[in-house]
């Protein structure tokens, strides 16, 4: 099946299960606004408790702060936003619709990249364990003209961003003919700067009223708190304040279902160093980072770093953490060595003093900071676009079926245990919810008597959820259960005094956390 039905097919099953909704779709909706439902929440709760643990829990120098998202002014113009928050825009005459530069051109080197892999997959389906990627990649004549077409054009790309040369963004466009989705033609504009951030006004009068923004990220939260914590706190170089909170971004080219919104979370990290240090915590954290996004069990092959075309205005160093979407090899989060420009903007622009005082070097100097920070929404979809399967079982009759499945790690999964009645009579029922209210104080368990137990199994595993218990009239005799496992769809017979520990060993955060040492 092709990666574009994939991922459509995954989209439908976000809304048919309750995990993503269309923001006000009675009303036609938001474009590029969702809700997450009753599942959704419960998913993108866990993968908030995973990171805020891992970096408050596991490190004894980073706090947290949660920070409001209306701010003052001026904290946007010290930051560079104002002047600088821009994307590259081109408009397609035919269509009217606006597209990012960049991201035109990014698509056009993915399918470079498509090509190429195509190759190999076609080369390693002929040789099978014979073949060897590399030396395919090396010599093969087709490959290798692609290569040096995506060579080129990465190349042009790239000192174009350098150089924020919007003319040569729209040349790069124009020769490599590239067209609009929509309409299928190459009548481009002019490129653009377009600003991202939204404003609003505060004040009870319209003359007294002064102009705010909502944030665009949740990093200045942090920096302008910075002295308070670390004097509160007694923290001492290096430390670090994590947050997660909203941010919001008028984002044109706002499509791939939740990858990219103009109301999102992020989940950052800003980590102060001694100057001159930077670099090496830059590399220990992107070590730590993606191990994080291993550990959950994805596959490591899924995963990639990106070196950043341009450089931040802000940054001596950057990177990414790319996960295999279905739509390619996309960011998921960003590593950043930002120097001391914010806390040194900051400084120049409250005059206010935004020193450390070092015991050790009997000095006071800005710091440097190293920053991670994920989108909790691009998180989500990676999990669920790793999570979801659909493959086909053999049933009870000997008929061949499709069975959809949500993979979700198990310590991630929105429901834990589904426990279910056998049939609805019988004191069947009034066992399973005795169950339940032994184990919901642990988990998150839920009850399920409607419709055949085939069709109860598959309606949680497409939910997700790793553990099913059926209560039958065994269960009524000797107090055992059929737990039933969802990855290998397995079945065992256990005493119902033993499901809590059965359960808490695969769904422990512990287990996790442990593969972060």
């Amino acid at each position: 099946m092709a990666q574009e039905d994939v991922f459509k097919k995954l989209v439908a099953h976000c809304k048919e299960y309750g995990y993503v909704f269309q923001s006000s779709e009675i009303y036609d909706g938001l474009s590029a606004v969702y809700d997450y439902g009753q599942y959704g929440v419960e998913l993108k709760n866990n993968i908030k408790k995973y990171w805020w643990d891992s970096m408050v829990l596991l490190h004894e120098n980073v706090v947290g702060i949660d920070s409001a998202i209306f701010m003052h002014p001026t904290i946007w113009k010290a930051s560079g936003h104002v002047d600088a928050f821009n994307d590259p825009l081109i408009d397609n005459k035919d269509s009217k619709k606006r597209y990012r530069a960049d991201v035109l051109i990014e698509e056009q080197l993915a399918k470079i990249e498509d090509k190429i892999q195509k190759e190999v997959d076609k080369a390693r389906k002929r040789f099978g364990e014979a073949f060897d990627e590399q030396q395919f990649r090396t010599t093969n004549a087709r490959v290798l003209e692609n290569q040096q077409k995506w060579d080129e054009l990465h190349q042009r790309f790239s000192n174009a961003l350098n150089d924020s040369n919007l003319e040569e963004l729209k040349q790069i466009i124009i020769d490599n003919e590239i067209a609009c989705p929509i309409s299928g033609t190459r009548n481009w504009t002019d490129v653009r700067q377009f600003n991202l951030m939204f404003s609003t006004e505060m004040g009870s009068t319209a003359d007294g009223a002064m102009k705010v923004f909502l944030r665009p990220e949740t990093a200045q939260g942090i920096f302008v708190n910075y002295l308070n914590v670390q004097k509160t706190g007694r923290m001492k170089i290096p430390f670090g304040i994590a947050q997660i909170g909203k941010a919001f971004r008028n984002e044109i080219v706002a499509r791939q279902f939740i990858f990219r919104m103009r109301e999102f979370e992020q989940m950052e990290l800003q980590f102060f160093v001694k100057p001159g240090t930077e670099l090496d915590w830059f590399e220990q954290w992107k070590t730590t980072r993606m191990k994080w996004h291993q550990a959950l069990g994805f596959g490591a092959e899924n995963y990639r770093f990106h070196e950043h075309e341009k450089l931040a205005h802000y940054a001596n160093a950057a990177v990414d953490v790319e996960f295999r979407f279905p739509f390619g090899f996309k960011e998921v989060e960003g590593i950043h060595s930002r120097t001391d420009f914010d806390l040194s903007q900051h400084e120049q622009f409250s005059g206010k003093k935004l020193r450390y005082f070092d015991p050790e070097l009997n000095e006071s100097y800005v710091p440097y900071v190293v920053e991670t920070s994920i989108g909790v929404d691009r998180m989500f979809l990676q999990v669920i676009s790793a999570a979801y399967h659909e493959e086909e079982v053999t049933g009870a009759n000997g008929e061949k079926d499709i069975r959809t499945v949500l993979r979700i790690p198990a310590v991630l999964a929105p429901v834990k245990l589904a426990v279910m009645p056998l049939v609805k009579k019988e004191g069947l029922p009034e066992k399973a919810r005795e169950i339940i209210d032994h184990l919901k104080f642990d988990f998150n368990c839920q009850y399920d008597e409607k419709d055949s137990i085939g069709k109860r199994y598959r309606r949680q595993d497409a939910i997700g959820t790793p553990f099913c218990v059926t209560v039958d009239h065994q269960t009524m005799q000797d107090n055992t259960v059929t737990i039933r496992y969802r990855d290998t769809m397995e079945q065992e017979r256990v005493p119902v005094e033993n499901l809590r520990d059965i359960i808490s060993g695969e769904v422990s955060f512990r287990r996790l956390f442990e593969k972060l040492k």
